[in-house]
């Protein structure tokens, strides 16, 4: 019974290795690792749930039994044996025949726990699941036709593969390699017994089944000629609604050793290769081996000295840091003695608003003596502050992530007399007490200061009334009153034509100015300048008094005044001439964008069109150059040794340019894009996710509206950009890719667990974010990005669904 895979000498290693382990060092195949690092609260449930079900599906070698012995052997039984043992539980296990079996056994609540299940969408709304713990490969097996491996690309329906039906391989296969003829089969054992028959040229199964059909005689002889890429990734299922113990399993898995997994693998699931003597380069990969085993003693040595200068350095970096804090303490020192003599009023105030600390300046200010202000409330120096105010100036304080809170107020003194001061509030937390610290400064000369200047303001704006273009002001008497023009500058009879007179007296104001499309934009913008009390600011179109159009630019600032009274002083200026340049300047860009559109399309029909015949003439060309060098192995390989070796590594040479055609081929035009963007968004997310171990998760509806092949290209040129930040930054663990249709839009979600990012910090700098915006934009759709530090990112794009089509 001989099996062999491509890349005998690399294989050969890890065997030496592992047989030099077992043999010389002999650990049992699930050596106790350290203790589990679980918290108080994971130990206390354990604790609680010291006894939990398992459920396994009997299918040999995850889990066999001996009817004889009424025992439970096998590589999921093993795994779970250990988990027992490092958790401190007892296991009680019920075996079922089918997948179907057991998720009705779930439902039911008769299970915990469930090894060796792959995770999918469905098993996603029964499961947690924990981290894969081993990968299964799947294997194309056929006779031994020399050392060269099949490639799956070059098979035709001359070839037919036999593989058990339905599976989830065999959909891949059929989704991936529309050129293969596939035979579906009952079990793993038919399809051997069909490639025994001569019914048909290879078999596919896994490594574990393999390894269980291998040690029988009757498929003796038989060899591993390829691998599909598609492994299974076996991990630990557990009840959704015991989240606990799924992050238990995860942690416990993540504690054992990488080699006992490797040797349970082993043990278990690798099929059974010739014995080291048997292998030609016995000897030489032997040597190989040492060399290894010499290189790594050196490469420990080194690092045991890096070690060492590094533990010098943190010594040195103690040292340093003792110096530090004994600076800091000096630095503390100076800093108490500074606040005591600041000219700025300090007070720590409690929750009660009572003052535990008042430094020197305070006291001066509110004309206390020294050491007075302590324990009193700040009522006593500010009357209106009653408790419930103080807790609501506490909790907002507290709970503010803008910084100090400040304001203007007056604080009453000893005599009688009132200082106007200048208040802000802090939150301090020292030790465990929590404070308020409120800084003082005398507001006096400020304030005075202050009404110099708005009066000066008011005189600077009357002075404004001789300016170009139209000056008015808009005044309102008291509080809740309605507003009225109270002026209208000369100026408006050079902008608009009529006089001042006019529009004061007719009532006619600015409003009467305005376009009747603008009017409503122009009164709600007025409105809520008035109701805020705040400035106001409008742009729109006026209409002069012989019906010219022009666009107009209304600037006010505010005046609130104690009594209520506010003013709105402001200027009516004419921009048409730069209204004008904005709208060609948009226009202008609606064209770029349309233009960029159109060289988008073009270079991916270049593309297509290249990928194409790169494919075709390429391939034709390299498949006569095989067929050749096939050729001339036949009629000359045995006269020369040397000459066989030359032609073998040609053939090996002309199956790295098929693949590096493919690639190429593939990165210009995806030929599944031919089958429709949902089979092309399920392909991507595949690949992704054979190439990075992280598991992606495809929803696409099954009856999907068509749309263009440009929208169809954006869209999953958009994914493979999406998922190659994934690839590189995200650190994600999973990613969920949703296709769907709403309200007439074709809208396709990618969602990951990883870092996340601050878009407001990324997007400008990033080429690859702009770069989905921009072709989103030619589409005619919207993307959004949802993404905050630490929880994960969500990129959706919506684009209009074609009416044609849709029709």
């Amino acid at each position: 019974m001989r099996f062999s895979l491509p890349g005998d000498g690399f294989s050969m290693i890890r065997a030496l290795v592992s047989l030099l382990l077992v043999v010389c060092l002999s650990p049992p195949l699930l050596a106790a690792p350290s203790t589990l690092p679980l918290d108080d609260a994971q130990r206390l449930w354990l604790a609680d749930h010291d006894r939990l079900r398992v459920g396994a599906v009997l299918q040999a070698p995850y889990v066999q039994l001996d009817r004889r012995l009424q025992q439970l052997s096998g590589a999921n039984v093993e795994l779970m044996n250990w988990l027992a043992r490092e958790l401190g539980v007892e296991l009680i296990w019920r075996t079922y025949d089918s997948q179907g079996e057991l998720e009705q056994a779930l439902r039911a609540g008769l299970i915990d726990l469930a090894p060796g299940l792959s995770q999918t969408p469905a098993g996603l709304r029964l499961w947690l699941f924990s981290d894969p713990y081993m990968r299964v490969s799947q294997l194309v097996v056929g006779e031994r036709e020399g050392n060269a491996a099949v490639d799956l690309e070059q098979l035709d329906g001359t070839s037919p593969l036999a593989l058990r039906h339905p599976s989830g391989v065999f959909d891949y296969l059929r989704s991936t390699y529309t050129n293969l003829e596939l035979r579906p089969m009952a079990s793993e054992r038919q399809a051997l017994q069909a490639l025994l028959a001569e019914q048909v040229r290879y078999a596919v199964l896994d490594e574990a089944q393999l390894s269980r059909l291998s040690r029988e005689q009757e498929f003796a002889g038989l060899a591993v000629v390829a691998d599909i890429g598609f492994p299974q990734l076996l991990r630990v299922a557990s009840r959704r609604d015991w989240p606990e113990l799924a992050a238990i399993v995860d942690i416990a898995l993540r504690n054992l050793p990488a080699k006992d997994l490797d040797l349970l693998h082993e043990r278990w699931l690798q099929p059974k290769y010739p014995r080291l003597g048997e292998s030609a380069g016995f000897w030489q990969n032997l040597s190989l081996l040492l060399g290894v085993l010499l290189l790594s003693a050196a490469a420990i040595i080194t690092w045991l000295r890096r070690q060492r200068r590094g533990l010098e350095r943190q010594l040195l970096d103690a040292r340093h840091a003792l110096q530090m804090r004994e600076a800091a303490e000096e630095a503390l020192r100076l800093t108490q003695f500074s606040i005591d003599h600041s000219t700025l009023g300090v007070l720590w105030v409690n929750w009660d608003s009572h003052v535990r600390y008042a430094n020197r300046a305070a006291e001066q200010m509110l004309g206390y003596a020294p050491g007075s202000l302590a324990d009193r409330p700040l009522a006593d120096f500010q009357p209106e502050l009653n408790m419930d105010r103080w807790l609501n100036l506490w909790r907002r304080v507290r709970n503010s992530d803008e910084g100090p809170l400040g304001f203007e107020t007056r604080c009453l003194r000893p005599d009688g007399s009132w200082l106007p001061a200048d208040v802000s509030l802090s939150f301090l937390r020292f030790g465990s007490s929590e404070y308020l610290v409120v800084f003082l400064s005398d507001a006096t000369e400020r304030r005075r200061a202050r009404e110099a200047l708005e009066e000066s303001e008011a005189r600077l704006k009357g002075i404004a009334s001789n300016v170009p273009g139209l000056v008015f002001r808009l005044e309102r008497p008291a509080a809740g009153a309605p507003s009225a023009f109270a002026f209208i500058g000369e100026g408006s009879e050079g902008l608009v034509g009529y006089s001042a007179s006019e529009l004061l007296d007719t009532g006619r104001g600015i409003r009467g100015l305005v376009h009747p499309e603008d009017r409503d934009g122009y009164w709600a913008s007025q409105l809520a300048a008035l109701d805020a009390d705040r400035d106001w600011h409008w742009q729109g179109r006026i209409l002069t008094r012989d019906g010219q159009l022009r666009w107009a630019d209304i600037k006010a600032s505010a005046r609130i005044f104690e009594d209520g009274r506010a003013v709105w002083d402001g200027v009516v200026w004419d921009i048409t001439d730069n209204k004008q340049i904005e709208l060609e300047l948009a226009a202008s860009r609606a064209q770029l964008r349309e233009l960029s559109a159109h060289l988008e399309s073009v270079r991916e029909e270049e593309k297509a069109r290249i990928a194409r015949e790169v494919h075709d003439e390429l391939g034709q060309v390299l498949t006569v150059l095989k067929l050749e060098t096939s050729m001339c192995e036949l009629a000359y390989a045995d006269l020369d040794e040397g000459l066989k070796e030359r032609l073998e590594s040609m053939k090996r040479l002309i199956a790295q340019l098929f693949q590096l055609v493919r690639d190429v081929a593939t990165a210009l035009r995806p030929p599944i894009l031919d089958a429709g963007i949902g089979s092309a968004i399920e392909w991507q997310a595949r690949r992704f996710e054979a190439r990075t171990q992280i598991p992606c998760l495809v929803e696409v509806p099954e009856h999907l509206p068509a749309i263009s092949d440009a929208k169809a290209v954006g869209l999953f040129r958009v994914l493979q950009e999406a998922l190659t930040n994934v690839m590189r930054h995200a650190e994600a663990h999973t990613v969920e890719v949703r296709l769907s249709e709403e309200g007439g839009q074709l809208c396709l979600r990618i969602s990951d667990d990883g870092r996340g990012f601050d878009t407001s910090a990324r997007r400008g700098s990033s080429f690859g974010l702009v770069g989905m915006g921009e072709r989103v934009l030619m589409l005619g759709g919207s993307l959004e990005i949802d993404s905050q530090p630490g929880e994960g990112t969500t990129l959706c794009v919506r684009v209009a669904l074609d009416k044609e089509k849709a029709a």
